[in-house]
Formats: C-alpha cells, structure tokens, sequence
C-alpha cells in the first residue's frame, strides 16, 4: 500500500489536528479547463470520456498538475452510471443534459428494476479507480463518490435532469410504495458499487444528495437521509477502520442536526448555509465541507480573497474544515481565479490551526 505524501485532508475528516486547512473542490476535473476540454474532444463524447480508465485517469490529474494547493482528487465519473448501469438507457444531449431512453413511470417497470452486476456493468468504474490510484503514487487521497437513491431516482422517474420534480413527487404522495421500491433497489446498488470502489482503493467516500432540497421537509426525512443512512452503516472496512465518509445535501442546511446521526465522517455544506451557524449547530461531532459560492470564482480576485477570508472566519480555530465550494465549479470559471481561491485559503488558514 502506497503511503500517502499529504494526508491533511484525511486528518481534517477525522477531526485530527492539520497544520492548515485543507481544499479541494467539486467537479475540479471538468470544462472550465482547457486542457480537459482537449482530453474530452479527443475521448469524442462525455460518456466515453467516462467509460475509458485512461481518459478518466488523465481528466483526474489534470487538476492536481495545474494546482499543487489541491489536498485530494476525486475520481473522474459521473452520478448517472448507476442508473445506466440498471438499464435505463442514459444519454446526452448537447445543451440540454443527461436524458434516459426508459424512464420509470409504470408500475410493470419500476418492479423489473434490477441491481446490476457492478464488476461486469461498471466495471469500467472500479478499473479507473484502480489505475488512478497507482497513477497517484500517493500525492493526495483519492475519493470515491455515488449519487444518492433519492437524488438518482429524481432522474430515473423525471427522465432527465433540470425538472420542477413534479413526476417523482406526484409518485411519492400518490404511491410511496413504489417510489420506495425504487430507492431500497437503488440503495443496494449504490453500497455494492461504492464498495467496489473501496476495494479499489479509494480513500473517502462521498454521496451528493444533489436534489435532497428539493424535499418537504417530511419528504427528506421519509425519502432521501434514510437511505442514506443503510448506504453509510454497509461500507466496507479499511485496513480494519471505517473508510471515512462526506455526506452532502444540496439545499440542505435545514436538515443539519437530523444528518448528523447518519453515520458520515463529514457533511457538505451548499453556499446558502452559514458555517458559522452549521458548526454551532454541529458542534465537534463531524467534520464540515465546504461552502464558498462557485459564482464567485467569475468575479474579482479582491471578491474572492474577501469571501474565503470570510468563510474561513466563519469555521474559526479548530480542526476538521475542509474547504471547497458550495456545490460544483462553473465551467466560465478562470483557471487562475482557482489559484486565487487556493493560494488564500493555505495561506490565510495556518493562524487557526495553532497547536
């Protein structure tokens, strides 16, 4: 097993102390580089980028070439293979997003849903994370990431992304028995799948609950945090330790108190949650991630100097922040608006992390 050469943002999720606060961000391998935007028109479409180790192990260093300040990668894939995985016939659209050919809406369908065969229909998965790893030589951690059920189910029964989720939540309120059919399979899935990854060598995990706000407040509670919850107690050991986890909901401040007795490590913050709130609420329990607004790296580099300093601020002394954003970088962002951003958060963070 390779040692790792920077372990800050391991120590950080375990709220062990780290001589800085350490930062990655979200979807920090993607358009907004030049030199991915190169990679993926040589790979021809998005979905091939994402089913060839190769392409998906060069996109995931890319960023750690260009930003040495990154503390962590996170491999090169997409939300969507699992569902695809099932059956239901992902593709894209230019300027429109990801679409499915099957979309679950009958009730025949939805109860000949099956969970695949990870290490045949995903394999291509597992295979990126095991080169991506030796790839590393142990530079930075590497995390494995999935979808969650409800997140995942939102596309399978809307048939694509950017909906108002009138369909799901029409099935949710009028038949729960089968929007729950469709999470438990969907749940089964995502642990065997970010289990393989685990045997792959991934050193985190983290589940993006992308569209849990989208909820009623009963809603998350019934259909998107307990399921996640039977995903983070079915991880596998790691060298005999709990691999450590982030759970992150987007839209999801309200919920706070109620996720921190979900089992993850770490919970993701979007920018519309104060962490100075969120780690009064949190206390020392869990780690926090995040929560600097994307929309900023477009702006001013004084912008975005004052905003890290702020959020900074925000977490205050003490160990387990991890920096990043509040969901995934713009692809308009500057590639030098990141350096910005990284450069700040090194170095203005040493004075909280006085032993």
């Amino acid at each position: 097993m390779t040692t790792l050469q920077n372990d800050t943002f391991l120590k950080a999720l375990h709220r062990q102390p780290t001589t800085y606060t350490p930062v990655w961000m979200m979807r920090q391998a993607g358009r907004y580089l030049p030199e991915y935007r190169a990679t993926r028109q040589k790979a021809g479409d998005f979905l091939s980028l994402c089913k060839n180790p190769n392409f998906a192990t060069e996109v995931t260093l890319q960023p750690l070439d260009r930003y040495p300040l990154l503390d962590a990668s996170i491999i090169f894939s997409d939300i969507l293979t699992v569902p695809d995985a099932m059956g239901l016939g992902l593709y894209f659209v230019a300027g429109e997003g990801p679409k499915f050919e099957r979309p679950l809406r009958e009730e025949a369908d939805i109860y000949k849903l099956k969970i695949p065969d990870i290490g045949k229909d995903l394999k291509y998965v597992v295979d990126a994370v095991s080169q991506i790893k030796k790839a590393l030589q142990g530079r930075v951690p590497l995390i494995g990431f999935s979808g969650s059920p409800w997140t995942l189910a939102t596309y399978m029964i809307e048939g694509q992304g950017g909906t108002d989720f009138l369909t799901i939540k029409k099935m949710a309120y009028s038949r729960p028995d089968l929007l729950h059919h469709i999470l438990k399979t969907t749940t089964e899935a995502v642990t065997q799948y970010l289990n393989a990854q685990i045997e792959a060598g991934v050193d985190a995990i983290m589940i993006f609950d992308s569209w849990g706000g989208a909820l009623s407040h009963q809603g998350y509670l019934e259909f998107s945090l307990p399921y996640m919850k039977v995903i983070l107690s079915s991880l596998k050991m790691m060298s005999d330790k709990k691999i450590p986890s982030i759970m992150f909901t987007k839209g999801g401040g309200l919920w706070l108190e109620d996720q921190v007795s979900a089992g993850s490590d770490a919970l993701g913050l979007d920018w519309q949650t104060d962490i100075k709130i969120a780690r009064e609420k949190v206390g020392n329990r869990l780690a926090l991630q995040g929560n600097l607004d994307p929309a900023i790296l477009l702006s001013k580099p004084e912008a975005i100097e004052k905003e890290v300093v702020r959020i900074l601020d925000g977490y205050g002394h003490g160990h387990g922040h991890i920096f990043n954003l509040g969901h995934g970088i713009t692809e308009h962002t500057p590639p030098e608006h990141v350096d910005v951003m990284l450069t700040t958060v090194r170095e203005y963070s040493q004075q909280f992390h006085t032993q």
